[in-house]
């Protein structure tokens, strides 16, 4: 290991991970469909690593035709494909017929990560059990995403994100009291899986590379959801409290919440710390409230909430969003705009960040295509988003050919069949 003293030879050790990332050299094996597993193969494309997805030969993917569809230049694609796909390289593969399995398992054999989001019991069903898989590679991680993981009675359910995201606690707690649960709006549950699914693929992979021994990593959407519950296991084990719908307040500290300006708008207010809440308060005008008996410590904020917050409401009110922020941003205390997608595109933060990213992409008539940037950000080693999502089949030849050595006529041979992709 260089001395961070010596720059020099620091950078020489990290040059080797110029424009390429931290994962450069790990290559992963996708057999996932939809959200969890792609989301969570995108984060490890995203830093280095060689994504192979296999799709069924066809269609591919059924995400391809999942929500707003963008025109190219010839036909449409999803544009949540463009993003859930981008940096991946592309085979389709029939994992139903025999030749598509030991396909498979050679390409294991090539990788040191499998990720899978299959219902239990279907990777086994085509002889891709991780026994089967370990037999071909001892120090394959195989990390496998379901809806409430690869035991317990429940093992074997059907499970969607909308399902776990409802049995693990979040949807009961989601919405306003006197009305039904709801939803948030995006893949909230499959997206908490596949960070976990990519952190413990990491994890897994630092000891295989350590002692030479793989393992599953094994994440449950219900889990990954249940682990944002904060406190309300102990809460309800030890004081019998089942925390309930409470809109958009926040009964653990107060003011937290949203607030209607002047010009019709929304701003969110965390002004919940006790200096800070001082701040605030001097910030509305009105330093008083700071010694209030009613609000001059957390306890007594959350129990008069709904005074606090008609105060509050009635000095957004009474300014605009620019004015109310300016005078927040002065005064030190955490507020920002509720925005749209509309909003963040234009934000000169999230712009400054690279979060509104442009990959040039010639299938579109504007040269390019627009999608998140990469999160998070590293100093010495950041990601790079290399190209969007392409279409089925698209590396069958490269990698059916280069990485497996299969001949043209092998290749042939197997699309005839029905194994691969017509594109190889």
């Amino acid at each position: 290991m260089a001395d961070m003293g010596d720059r020099a030879e620091v950078d020489e050790a990290l040059g080797r991970y110029a424009g390429r990332g931290p994962l450069a050299g790990v290559r992963v094996l996708e057999l996932g469909s939809f959200v969890a597993a792609p989301a969570a193969t995108r984060m490890l494309a995203d830093f280095g690593a060689e994504v192979i997805k296999v799709e069924q030969p066809g269609s591919g993917d059924e995400l391809r035709q999942w929500g707003e569809m963008i025109a190219m230049r010839e036909g449409e694609v999803s544009a949540w494909w463009l993003s859930l796909a981008r940096n991946k390289r592309l085979v389709s593969l029939n994992l139903r017929h025999p030749k598509g399995q030991e396909l498979a398992l050679r390409l294991v054999a090539a990788s040191q990560i499998v990720v899978e989001n299959f219902r239990p019991g279907r990777l086994d069903a085509w002889n891709l059990s991780y026994e089967r898989m370990r037999e071909v590679n001892p120090a394959v991680v195989l990390v496998r995403i379901s809806g409430y993981g690869q035991t317990g009675p429940s093992h074997d359910r059907a499970g969607y994100g909308n399902v776990s995201e409802s049995m693990g606690g979040l949807r009961y707690v989601t919405g306003f009291p006197d009305r039904p649960p709801v939803r948030i709006g995006v893949s909230l549950g499959d997206m908490l899986a596949a960070q976990q699914a990519a952190l413990g693929a990491v994890m897994a992979l630092r000891v295989a590379e350590q002692v030479g021994v793989g393992q599953v990593v094994d994440v449950a959407i219900t889990e990954s959801v249940f682990a944002l519950t904060e406190g309300m296991v102990t809460e309800y084990a030890h004081k019998g409290v089942v925390r309930e719908r409470a809109g958009n307040k926040l009964l653990r500290a107060a003011p937290s919440n949203v607030y209607r300006t002047g010009d019709d708008k929304w701003i969110a207010i965390g002004g919940n710390g006790e200096n800070v809440f001082r701040r605030f308060a001097r910030a509305m005008g009105m330093p008083e409230l700071a010694t209030d008996e009613r609000f001059k410590d957390n306890r007594g904020r959350v129990a008069h909430i709904e005074e606090l917050d008609a105060i509050i409401a009635r000095w957004t009110m009474s300014r605009t969003l620019v004015e109310a922020q300016a005078a927040l941003d002065e005064a030190g205390v955490p507020a920002g705009p509720v925005m749209s997608i509309a909003d963040i595109v234009h934000d000169p933060q999230f712009q400054a960040r690279g979060m509104i990213a442009r990959i040039p992409d010639e299938r579109f008539p504007s040269g390019e295509v627009v999608m998140p940037g990469i999160v998070p950000t590293l100093s010495e080693t950041p990601g790079a988003l290399r190209f969007a999502g392409g279409e089925p089949a698209r590396d069958n030849a490269a990698i059916l050919r280069d990485l497996l050595n299969l001949s043209d006529e092998d290749l042939r041979a197997l699309a005839d069949e029905g194994v691969i992709g017509p594109r190889a």
